[in-house]
């Protein structure tokens, strides 16, 4: 027995305007993975500001993600199942660059003191380190946790 109360499946009106203009769904798989890729790069702004104030960086940076990021999807996609520590360490990272942006946005302020307490001044070299350190950490427990020798450890 047919259900009649089942809804019928339909395209977007993004994907019906394409599809009346002759484009293919190869051509709109296309544009869909580059604007996937722009609104990548653009959320990145804020992290790579969080690094360094030069504009120049930011763009090159923002560049640079466009052009490798799904070259570098491809290549760690193999690896995304045994780096299980990945997401963690990622939301480290998001969140010391987040605890960056506020004490450089205290210090543009001119508040050098926050009740009582002295706002560090994190240089570019510390916020490398430590996101550099950080993704090592976590992909060298990652790997060491998931060994194919069967010497996992938990």
């Amino acid at each position: 027995m047919v259900e009649h109360n089942e809804e019928e499946w339909k395209e977007d009106r993004l994907i019906t305007f394409l599809r009346s203009k002759g484009a293919t769904t190869f051509t709109i798989a296309l544009i869909s993975l580059g604007v996937t890729d722009l609104v990548f790069a653009l959320d990145s702004i804020p992290a790579i500001f969080g690094i360094t104030k030069d504009p120049y960086i930011v763009v090159c940076a923002n560049i640079f993600a466009l052009m490798g990021l799904r070259q570098l999807y491809f290549l760690l996609q193999g690896l995304l199942q045994r780096l299980v520590y990945l997401s963690k360490g990622l939301s480290f990272i998001l969140a010391f660059i987040g605890v960056k942006m506020i004490i450089e946005a205290f210090h543009g302020n001119v508040i050098h003191d926050l009740l009582g307490v002295k706002l560090p001044h994190i240089s570019i070299e510390f916020s490398l380190g430590v996101i550099v350190t950080t993704l090592i950490v976590t992909a060298v427990a990652s790997l060491t946790a998931t060994r194919k020798d069967g010497t996992e450890i938990v």
